[in-house]
């Protein structure tokens, strides 16, 4: 059941609060001197990266335990730190952050898992030639996704939002000497835009309908009750109110983010990335910044809803969400490379993620993200280890016996694996996704996403399972032999695997620590709530669907080990099948003859008409102004300058006879004085005669 999340703002912050935006600037201030260090100082950048890191972690530490202190006291408050940063007139575009249950477990979430994955990475990039310029990027989006997870306005998260779609796209196309890689970051870069492009049109919106983008304000905030009764007012489309259609426009920009249908098709190609990005973008960082939008906006989401029920946003979102995690969890089953298996399954995880949010609400969602962070961040990591250690190779069809020669790789990916496919009980993945479950099973709009949900299930157990087969049992069927990966890079895994084990105790139904937390409410322990109407029948399908894609993974891949030129033994069973699966359902083929193929098109239409059309009018305005100026120019040399030059001719030869006649000298004026008077008797005479 969704439940509704009420927290009373305090008026004064905390000292903690106050201090909240040092988390993400001091690793992006880390980026910026890394930026300015010369390639040689390895260990500077590191140092810088790690230790910024290791600072936002012990601040988010503080800031979690201040929000657990209140909550533990009985004050569930929200706190937020406002001020205004432009001014037009007489409106205010105001910022600030916001610390509360959802913000301060995120907090630890991203600093803790994003300061393993930084210490990983030096073991990891130890060769890389640009391994300062690594570092520098790391703490740069770090920041940019501890700016998202702080923002207490939908401005700031947007600004923070496209610095992580930045730094994403530098860290995937890091080897840009690769056409894959430099192929996938534009890739990932342009397809996240396409979701951009709706959650700006959603801000707009916002801001034209409540004047602020601040979530919280003391009242007066875009997510508090009288600004969402006024979206509540105001018709949009489709039967939609102003709330449900802004709510899909930023669900546009969190499907971007997150890797859901449609825009899902960037993600598994960021696998060209080093494997520490993979593990930082799909597991703790940028794929989680979707899901996280969601739940900050999810008083709008659930605006207008009764009882807890659904709305148009929320159903949508549900259904984006099941259909994602069947869709990728069967491309999954026929993938070979090691990360790009746990690429679709990252894809798939979301699609939970999403569902969980659309049926049960906030806590729901955010376990699971919890949860997923760790033992996705662990498998990723323990695939760098895998692909360390066999040489750089990352097909799984050229693995295979790794369990002797990487025992401690071994054991962790394992723990990693069952925490993903939901193992019972020991796993956190187990009461993450079983929660899903519980919230699919009850919701009262559809029973599809709960039947695609549990489907999924199954086909996780099973491709995680052919997965492992493929790389650890069997035979080895490399050209060299592998070899364990440094303790720098094994130390972390074993910090993850525990964390993947030990975080469902904060979710099992008996002690809903996490979800009581988030929803400002007392977290009880009891025995009795296995006892709930369809829990242990929910819990034992779970169970059951769990064992069978173990079950079924194991029978067909176990300790078989084909050779890396056999065919895949499904491949064999359903050739045509396989074939769709394996080239990923033809999505991005049918992206290249459609959306691409389109755009192509229209690019090709608009350079004729730049070329002919507003080019030639150009060019007929040009040649218009050309013909004028040159009768312009035969007009003003012949005939204006032409005239002026004879009269100036003609006077000035006036002025010569002139000149002569005035000479100055006395008896020339006198001839002529006689002249005149002999002329002017000669006309007398000549008249009197008449």
């Amino acid at each position: 059941m969704q439940e509704s999340i009420s927290f009373t703002p305090q008026l004064a912050a905390s000292p903690v609060a106050e201090l909240l935006w040092l988390i993400p600037a001091v690793p992006v201030v880390a980026a910026g001197v890394a930026a300015l260090l010369k390639q040689s100082r390895r260990k500077a950048s590191a140092t810088l990266a790690i230790g910024a890191m290791s600072f936002s972690l012990l601040v988010s530490l503080a800031a979690f335990a201040h929000v657990v202190g209140l909550w533990l006291n009985g004050q569930a408050a929200r706190e937020v730190v406002n001020f205004t940063w432009l001014q037009f007139g007489s409106t205010n575009v105001d910022l600030g952050w916001v610390l509360d249950p959802l913000s301060a477990a995120m907090l630890v979430m991203v600093s803790f898992v994003g300061l393993l994955i930084f210490i990983y990475s030096v073991g990891y990039m130890a060769h890389d030639e640009n391994f300062t310029r690594f570092f520098c990027f790391l703490s740069l989006f770090a920041g940019a996704m501890l700016g998202v997870v702080i923002a207490n306005s939908l401005l700031l998260l947007f600004m923070c939002w496209e610095l992580v779609g930045l730094t994403s796209y530098l860290l995937i196309g890091f080897w840009y000497q690769k056409p894959s890689a430099a192929a996938a970051a534009k890739k990932a870069f342009l397809t996240t835009r396409v979701g951009d492009v709706f959650f700006l049109l959603g801000i707009v919106w916002l801001f034209a309908q409540t004047g602020t983008l601040l979530f919280y304000n003391h009242g007066t905030g875009s997510m508090e009750p009288g600004a969402l009764a006024v979206l509540l007012t105001q018709p949009a489309c489709f039967g939609l109110t102003a709330a449900g259609a802004i709510g899909l426009l930023i669900f546009g920009g969190a499907a971007g983010k997150s890797g859901q249908l449609p825009l899902h098709v960037w993600l598994p190609d960021a696998m060209e990335g080093p494997t520490p990005v993979s593990a930082l973008i799909h597991a703790a960082t940028m794929v989680a910044a979707g899901v996280y939008l969601i739940a900050r906006v999810y008083p709008l989401m659930q605006a207008g809803s009764l009882t807890g029920g659904s709305t148009a946003s929320l159903t949508v979102v549900t259904w984006v969400g099941a259909s994602t995690a069947i869709f990728a969890a069967l491309i999954a089953v026929a993938q070979n490379d090691i990360k790009r298996i746990l690429a679709y399954s990252t894809v798939s995880q979301l699609g939970y993620m999403m569902a969980g949010l659309g049926m049960g609400g906030v806590a729901v969602g955010m376990f699971h993200l919890i949860t997923h962070a760790f033992f996705k961040a662990l498998l990723f990591m323990g695939a760098g280890s895998v692909i360390h250690g066999c040489h750089e190779e990352q097909d799984i069809r050229k693995m295979g016996g790794l369990k002797a020669d990487m025992p401690l790789t071994f054991v962790t990916y394992t723990i990693g694996m069952l925490a993903l496919c939901g193992f019972p009980l020991l796993f956190s993945g187990f009461w993450s996704k079983d929660g899903i479950l519980e919230a699919a099973q009850h919701w009262g709009v559809a029973k599809g996403p709960f039947y695609m949900l549990v489907f999924g299930a199954l086909l996780t157990a099973f491709y995680m399972t052919r997965q492992v087969s493929y790389v650890f049992f069997g035979y080895w069927r490399g050209r060299k032999s592998a070899h364990e990966s440094p303790s720098v890079m094994t130390l972390p895994l074993v910090i993850l695997a525990f964390f993947a084990m030990a975080l469902g105790l904060i979710g099992t139904p008996v002690w809903p620590w996490f979800r009581a937390f988030l929803e400002g409410r007392a977290a009880n322990f009891d025995l009795q709530a296995f006892g709930e109407p369809g829990l242990l029948p929910l819990m034992g399908i779970s169970t059951v669907v769990v064992f069978l894609g173990l079950g079924l993974g194991w029978t067909i891949y176990g300790a078989k080990s084909p050779a890396p030129e056999d065919p895949d033994p499904l491949e064999r069973s359903v050739p045509v099948v396989w074939g769709w699966l394996r080239d990923r359902l033809y999505v991005d083929e049918l992206y290249g003859v459609t959306v691409i193929a389109f755009y192509g098109w229209w690019a090709r239409v608009a350079d004729w008409l730049d070329r002919r059309v507003w080019g030639g009018v150009v060019a007929a305005v040009a040649g218009a102004f050309g013909l004028w100026a040159r009768v312009n120019r035969f007009l003003d040399t012949n005939v204006v300058d032409g005239s002026f030059d004879k009269g100036c001719e003609e006077l000035a030869a006036g002025g010569g006879l002139l000149a002569r006649v005035q000479s100055g000298r006395v008896q020339t004026y006198l001839r002529i004085l006689a002249l005149a008077i002999v002329a002017l008797a000669a006309i007398l005479i000549w008249s009197s005669r008449a």
